[in-house]
């Protein structure tokens, strides 16, 4: 069941309306009793309707977690669409692009999810809200930010899905926050790349190899893969949903 709700987010884009997509297991109605893990995900108008999507094309969870009955909630905020926003609320810190410099506002955005997003949502639904059952996971920019997330708020996830994450961006201000954080024990992360997006630009993989480098050095477990014929679109993460969801919630009670 997926539930659309109309959000903002003051402290970023005033009043200016945005998407708040949560899907809930369906089962909640016949077990009211029950709690769920929950994952909190990056451009959350992709993730589950085509007709939403940016490029038509969605992530398909709504089908994936419907059909396979997964016992998780998901939490997927839409982005910010106008001009250089989105970029600017998904950088951890202050770079330049090909788009220009970015604001940098990652932090902000952050601390708005965890001081206002996850309250709201552990308060309205059957929630486990513990670091242990509390994940989060995107792609692109929010595949960096899920792994800004992981670093910086291990406090509260203990998980992070990095797909094709855009390490490329200030890597050596993202080596250093690594460097610097206070991370939790168990703590851990799933990062991957598709192996056409390394045919475009191979020194990815090096800045994917420095990151994994400097995680492990915090002994944060990483799980890295090269995803065969993968490429940075909808339809590319599809596929490896399965994959993160399987890792966030195993070995849990």
């Amino acid at each position: 069941m997926i539930i659309v709700e109309e959000i903002t987010i003051d402290i970023l884009t005033k009043s200016t309306p945005r998407n708040l997509y949560i899907s809930v297991p369906d089962e909640i109605k016949e077990h009211p009793e029950r709690t769920y893990p929950v994952v909190y995900m990056f451009d959350g108008h992709n993730l589950f309707f085509d007709e939403h999507a940016t490029y038509g094309k969605s992530w398909g969870l709504k089908e994936y977690l419907e059909d396979h009955q997964v016992p998780v909630i998901v939490v997927g905020v839409e982005c910010n669409h106008q001009g250089t926003g989105r970029l600017d609320e998904y950088s951890p810190y202050r770079a330049r692009s090909e788009f220009g410099e970015l604001k940098g506002n990652g932090g902000i955005y952050m601390d708005w999810l965890v001081t206002e997003l996850k309250p709201y949502i552990d308060s309205h639904y059957p929630t486990k809200p513990d670091r242990f059952h509390t994940f989060i996971a995107g792609s692109s920019m929010g595949g960096l930010m899920s792994l800004f997330s992981a670093v910086e708020y291990s406090d509260i996830f203990s998980k992070a899905a990095c797909l094709s994450p855009s390490v490329w961006l200030g890597t050596r201000k993202l080596l250093k926050m690594i460097r610097d954080a206070n991370v939790l024990p168990e703590t851990s992360v799933y990062m991957d790349i598709g192996s056409e997006e390394l045919k475009k630009n191979p020194t990815l993989l090096y800045h994917l190899l420095d990151v994994e480098y400097e995680l492990k050095k915090k002994e944060i477990p990483v799980w890295f893969r090269i995803i065969e014929d993968g490429t940075h679109t909808e339809a590319s993460w599809e596929r490896q949903v399965p994959v993160f969801f399987e890792y966030f919630l195993e070995d849990l009670d």
